[in-house]
């Protein structure tokens, strides 16, 4: 009988088998679960990949929408302008390159430049990029360029449409400006569709409404050469369908309510001003017609059209000067608005039974309350309500001040829009301020005083407002007390000029007011100008029906009484006010002028405003007559 004997190794062959089989198990796990991930769930992301791979895309450039004042006059628009670049790895710098400097008239420092930037990529990967030598070449250059451009191997001419600006440094803070997409744009909002080297609306309307100034990029799709294997017709069909091409949509055009020749007259009536702003709007509709800044900047600098260079230098003139141009002070800082404000006072005083019409003050030159005397602009001597208005005269809303709380100042002048934005939205607003006892107390750790009311009552103190609040509460003085929210876009239109979408005015606030104390308050501002001893008397103009009041408005304390404005430093030199309406019977619009440390109102900022409103007649005038024929 035979035994069977199993052999020791058998056993261990045995092990191994399992082993190897469990090794080649789990490599086909492994490449199942990863074909699953690949093909299931990421399966989407691969073929999109793979699509992209094959198809190519060109971007077909949008046209920006225009930009028109309320007389169809072109503040902003596109022009055709071209950049010359040369690729260095494709250029032959002893043939080639001199015939380039010839035909453009390149300068000896910009031939330097280029050719060290040209040194400078040699041996490396940016050698292979182009290269910019000039923006917004010349049309004949181009031409020349273009004639010969066979022979110019390496040099590359790049539409680049240039925003453009014709007015120039009008209304440049309300129109804005162009920059280029940074980073940080294109990483916060992707599906903005941004690409780097876009320009985008950095303040004014170009920045507040840009989603509707850009327009939309169009795009054409293509099959790659690489990826021909098939026929183009069948790749096309299977990968691009009927959707290849999209064309671009232009931006939509923006009319304005603002009147470039207004503007024009503002910037003419505050040449020999070195810093202020100028707002004139419409009462009835709270629509903003001249909005002026200055010192402003020139748009067609910075946005780009005269290139990189240009706008560094620009940005470092205007961040170094002291007057600092690039400041909207319309709207974006604020002022204590000295005796414009006391207007808001008086009516304060009437309503809550603290001021009569008759009542009479002493002013012997100032106001003595505590250990404090108050200083006024003049011996008055007894003066009521009326002529306290006509001259100014501090003493008589002192006396106010010292019998009606600072709460209720402030009320009142937030009924009138004070102490909080318009909500314009065009460039960033300042607030202004309505201080009340709570405030004071904040800022002095509880030591309230009763000067700081008399302060309030004549526009002093801790008391500021932006020149856009005090002409919209103007505004409400001159229609009867109903307070708009400001507009400075009348319409957004299509590039055929059919109007999409239309603004009406929007009331923010009806403001209660007893149209008897109103009606004295505009006897004495309208005699604020007219009788011989307003203190607007002097600039009054001939013709023009205006009533107001003027301001001057503390920066310091520290010039003696008396002091000769012209002979204080610049800077600390009180700020001009003139506030007021036009025509006085009727009104239409309502004026500011601030002459920002410019002296005294009455000789400063009033004959700014005279000069405005009579340019406003005569525009007015002359466009009715134009509408009178075109009737006949």
């Amino acid at each position: 009988m035979v035994r069977l004997v199993q052999r020791s190794d058998v056993g261990e062959f045995r092990r191994r088998y399992k082993w190897l089989v469990l090794f080649i198990v789990g490599i086909f796990l492994f490449l199942a679960s990863r074909l699953f991930q690949l093909q299931i769930l990421e399966g989407d992301l691969h073929e999109a990949e793979a699509r992209r791979n094959i198809i190519g895309e060109t971007r077909l450039a949008t046209t920006r929408g225009v930009i028109r004042d309320a007389h169809k006059k072109v503040l902003a628009s596109n022009r055709p302008a071209y950049n010359v670049y040369v690729v260095p790895i494709s250029l032959d710098r002893e043939k080639v390159w001199p015939r380039i400097v010839q035909l453009m008239g390149l300068s000896r420092d910009e031939v330097k430049r280029i050719e060290e930037r040209l040194d400078a990529v040699k041996g490396t990967k940016r050698e292979s990029h182009q290269l910019l030598v000039r923006v917004d070449v010349d049309r004949d250059i181009v031409a020349a360029l273009k004639t010969v451009s066979r022979e110019l191997k390496g040099l590359r001419v790049r539409p680049s449409p240039v925003r453009a600006y014709p007015y120039g440094v009008l209304a440049s803070h309300a129109i804005g400006y162009m920059r280029e997409v940074d980073a940080d744009t294109l990483a916060a909002r992707p599906e903005a569709g941004y690409r780097a080297g876009d320009r985008i609306g950095a303040v004014g309307v170009e920045r507040r409404w840009e989603s509707y100034l850009r327009g939309q990029r169009g795009f054409e799709r293509y099959i790659r050469k690489k990826a021909r294997r098939e026929r183009v017709e069948d790749l096309q069909d299977r990968y691009l369908g009927g959707s290849h091409r999209e064309e671009p949509r232009p931006g939509r055009d923006i009319s304005l309510s603002l009147d470039i020749e207004l503007v024009a007259a503002a910037e003419e009536a505050m040449r020999g001003h070195l810093a202020g702003a100028v707002v004139v709007l419409d009462v009835r509709t709270g629509r903003v017609l001249a909005a002026l800044s200055k010192p402003s900047f020139d748009p067609n600098v910075v946005s780009g059209g005269k290139g990189k260079k240009a706008i560094v230098d620009a940005f470092r003139r205007y961040y170094s000067d002291p007057l600092k141009p690039t400041l909207d002070r319309t709207i974006s800082a604020a002022y204590p608005p000295g005796s414009t404000y006391k207007p808001f006072s008086a009516l304060s005083g009437l309503q809550s039974g603290d001021l009569t019409r008759e009542r009479r003050v002493e002013c012997r030159g100032g106001f003595e309350y505590g250990k404090r005397y108050f200083r006024c602009t003049g011996v008055h001597r007894q003066v009521n309500l009326h002529s306290a208005m006509v001259q100014s005269c501090n003493t008589y809303f002192y006396d106010l001040g010292s019998r009606i709380p600072i709460d209720t100042l402030a009320r009142d002048g937030s009924q009138f829009g004070f102490g909080a934005k318009t909500g314009i939205g065009v460039n960033p607003e300042a607030r202004g301020r309505m201080p009340t006892r709570a405030w004071y107390s904040r800022r002095y750790k509880g030591a309230f005083r009763g000067g700081f009311t008399l302060l309030a009552a004549i526009g002093q103190g801790a008391t500021t407002v932006n020149v856009l609040q005090l002409a919209l509460a103007y505004g409400a003085l001159a229609n009867g007390g109903t307070l708009y929210r400001p507009q400075v876009v009348r319409s957004i239109e299509t590039s055929d000029g059919m109007v999409v979408q239309d603004f009406p005015p929007r009331v923010r606030r009806l403001v209660e007011i007893d149209r008897q104390q109103l009606s004295w308050l505009r006897d004495s501002m309208h005699g604020v100008v007219e009788e011989n001893r307003g203190t607007a008397f002097n600039a009054r103009i001939a013709g023009v029906d205006i009533a107001g009041k003027t301001g001057t408005a503390q920066v310091t304390q520290s010039a003696p009484r008396g002091t000769d404005q012209s002979d204080i430093e610049y800077f600390v030199r009180s700020h001009a006010w003139f506030a007021g309406y036009a025509p006085h019977e009727s009104p239409e619009i309502a004026i500011v002028v601030l002459v920002e440390h410019g002296g005294g109102g009455g000789k400063n900022a009033a004959p700014v405003a005279m000069k405005v409103v009579k340019r406003w007649q005569e525009l007015k005038d002359k466009r009715l007559g134009r509408l009178v024929e075109s009737e006949e």
